[in-house]
C-alpha cells in the first residue's frame, strides 16, 4: 500500500462534483479539483492560473496569519513549493462543505517532505538528509469570487500529528523521480 495517494485529495470533491446539479456549486468544486491537482504535479503555472489577481491566504498559526498576500507574494510561496519537492501529498478528507462562494475541506494531510525543507519550515526532524512522512489535521477553506477563481485559502491545522522518518524503500516512485532523478 502506497505510504500517500494522491488521488484521495480530490476523490471526495469529485465524487460531490458527479452528484451536484447547481452550476454554481459545480463552478466551485471544479475550480478547487483544478487547484488540487496543478499542486499534485506540480504546475505552478495552472496553480496560478486558478487565483484571482490579488490572492489572499490566511495560514493560522499560534493565533497569527501568516499566509501570503497578493500575486507576487503568492507566486513566490508556491515557487517555493515546486522547489521544495514537497508536493507529493495526500488530503484524505472526511468534511466536505460547497455553497455559492466557499468549499470547506477536513482531514488528515499527509506529506513527504526532504527533511532539510521541514527543518527550514519549523518541523523538528533529527535528520536533515533524510525524508519524512508528516502527517497535519487541517481544515481549509476555498474561497471563490464570482467569476469561479480562487480569492485564497484559509488554513487551520493541528501542527503535525505524525513526522517519521521514511527508509528510501519506502519512498513512492513519484517521490524519488523528484528528488533523486536517476537512482
Amino acid at each position: 500500500m502506497a505510504i500517500v495517494e494522491p488521488t484521495k485529495t480530490w476523490k471526495l470533491l469529485e465524487e460531490r462534483l458527479a452528484v451536484t446539479t447547481n452550476e454554481r456549486h459545480r463552478q466551485v468544486l471544479e475550480i478547487v479539483i483544478e487547484h488540487m491537482k496543478a499542486e499534485a504535479v506540480p504546475n505552478l503555472d495552472g496553480l496560478m492560473k486558478t487565483l484571482v489577481a490579488e490572492p489572499d491566504y490566511h495560514f493560522w498559526q499560534f493565533g497569527q496569519d501568516v499566509g501570503p498576500k497578493g500575486w507576487d507574494v503568492v507566486h513566490a510561496y508556491y515557487s517555493a513549493f515546486v522547489a521544495s519537492k514537497s508536493n507529493i501529498l495526500e488530503f484524505e478528507l472526511d468534511r466536505l462543505l460547497v455553497d455559492d462562494d466557499c468549499v470547506v475541506t477536513e482531514g488528515y494531510l499527509r506529506q513527504i517532505y526532504p527533511g532539510a525543507y521541514a527543518a527550514e519550515i519549523g518541523i523538528p526532524v533529527e535528520d536533515t538528509e533524510a525524508d519524512y512522512l508528516i502527517s497535519f489535521r487541517q481544515l481549509l477553506l476555498w474561497p471563490v469570487d464570482a467569476s469561479g477563481l480562487i480569492v485564497g485559502e484559509d488554513s487551520y491545522h493541528s501542527g503535525p500529528v505524525e513526522i517519521r522518518k521514511l527508509s528510501f524503500d519506502e519512498l513512492p516512485s513519484e517521490y524519488v523521480e523528484l528528488v533523486y532523478p536517476g537512482m
